[in-house]
């Protein structure tokens, strides 16, 4: 609550800004007035600066706090001690996706602005901060939580290189893929006798059939499996990202990335931990386990489905080159305006994320799984890695992500 109040300081100012400049807060005068406020300054702390930047900044605080983006970041992992549906809820539906919604639905201000280059920076460093923490928790929706964050600063990214149909497309293809995979989680949960600690699971793939198949779907939609529905919408990001040919592009194209990298390693990092390495689990749990009935399986199918297929039916009606589904809803400067750019990309760039994420997924295999399910790894190949693991390198890094 505290830190959604800091965020709320930054919306209540410049909800009185905007009544300020224009004596309205209605959508469409407020927008119908927007040409006659380009390029006009006024005073603001000694300083002439130009009333639209400062409306935009304003906005972007309060969606910094909404959106859980770096600095407003620390209330959303913490939230997760609420009941498991509800977290579904919050982090598909309303509370973190509210702050990217609103910057989509007054694009036009933020298009007129010289703000975009902070979003951008917000963005991607959120991106690769949360995915990096992300490879260190134990607690099984802590990793699905600041999963949401690192998803959350993708859209922010899309979102400060001007493509907002982009950044919704996004929004709605990760509502699918993180309401199953909390929903997963929490049939898993249930099933232990209320167990989180990812530590205490294993084996779980002969006791979870239909729950290890849900979280199986889930997570490789939301590492960019090409075909499922997170590959529509976090590939275009990046390829976006990389065909704006300036330095904030690069900057956003190379942390980006580095989260897909994360993202790929922590995903798996939790298939392993929870359904197939030895099992770790209290007998007093195993006694109790149990899959989950049909009626919370069924929501699990239904989300499934939309993980596998929403974002291959509907890429064309929500970023297809001149659709018409947002009409005049979304407002793009020409000159920011480089999705027709991203189609002449070098083959490199366009798979480079794709073979990170293999990358990250194959890393994760060896470091996570490699003791149990590798029978075919030599002897002296096992004992380097587990020196490795143990190594004062590996032990400052894991000290540093785990300390957030």
């Amino acid at each position: 609550m505290l830190v959604n109040r800091v965020g709320d300081v930054g919306l209540a100012l410049a909800i009185s800004s905007i009544f300020l400049t224009f004596k309205s807060v209605d959508y469409f005068v407020v927008l119908a007035l927007l040409p006659s406020v380009v390029d006009t300054v006024t005073s603001f702390i000694f300083f002439d600066v130009d009333k639209l930047t400062i409306i935009a900044l304003l906005i972007f605080w309060g969606a910094l706090g909404k959106s859980a983006q770096l600095g407003l970041h620390i209330w959303l992992p913490d939230a997760m001690e609420g009941p498991t549906p509800v977290s579904a809820l919050i982090h598909a539906a309303t509370l973190v996706t509210a702050g990217v919604f609103l910057i989509i639905r007054v694009s036009a201000i933020f298009e007129n602005s010289q703000s975009l280059f902070l979003v951008v920076i917000f963005g991607s460093l959120t991106a690769f901060f949360a995915a990096s923490v992300g490879l260190v928790q134990n607690d099984l929706k802590r990793v699905i939580a600041f999963s949401t964050c690192s998803q959350l600063g993708y859209m922010m990214l899309a979102l400060g290189l001007s493509h907002y149909s982009v950044a919704f497309f996004h929004l709605a293809n990760h509502a699918l893929f993180k309401a199953l995979l909390f929903l997963s989680a929490g049939s898993i949960i249930h099933g232990l006798a209320d167990e989180q600690d990812m530590r205490k699971m294993g084996g779980l793939i002969k006791l979870f059939p239909t729950t290890y198949a849900t979280v199986l779907i889930g997570s490789l939609a939301l590492a960019g499996f090409p075909f499922l529905t997170g590959f529509y919408s976090k590939d275009v990001i990046l390829e976006i990202a990389a065909s704006k040919n300036q330095f904030i592009g690069n900057f956003g194209y190379l942390l980006a990335c580095s989260a897909a990298f994360c993202t790929a390693f922590y995903s798996f990092r939790l298939i392993f931990l929870a359904f197939i390495n030895k099992s770790n689990t209290q007998k007093k749990n195993i006694d109790f386990v149990h899959d989950s009935g049909i009626k919370m399986v069924f929501p699990l199918f239904c989300l499934a489905f939309g993980a596998i297929f929403f974002g291959y039916f509907m890429r064309d009606m929500f970023i297809g080159f001149g659709s018409s589904f947002f009409s005049a809803g979304i407002v793009n400067n020409s000159s920011n305006f480089n999705i027709v750019d991203s189609e002449f990309l070098s083959i490199f760039l366009k798979n480079l994320p794709f073979f990170v994420s293999l990358f990250g997924i194959f890393l994760s295999l060896i470091f996570i799984n490699f003791d149990t399910n590798l029978p075919y790894l030599k002897t002296s190949l096992k004992l380097s890695i587990n020196g490795l693991k143990k190594g004062r390198l590996f032990r400052v890094l894991y000290t540093f992500l785990s300390q957030k």
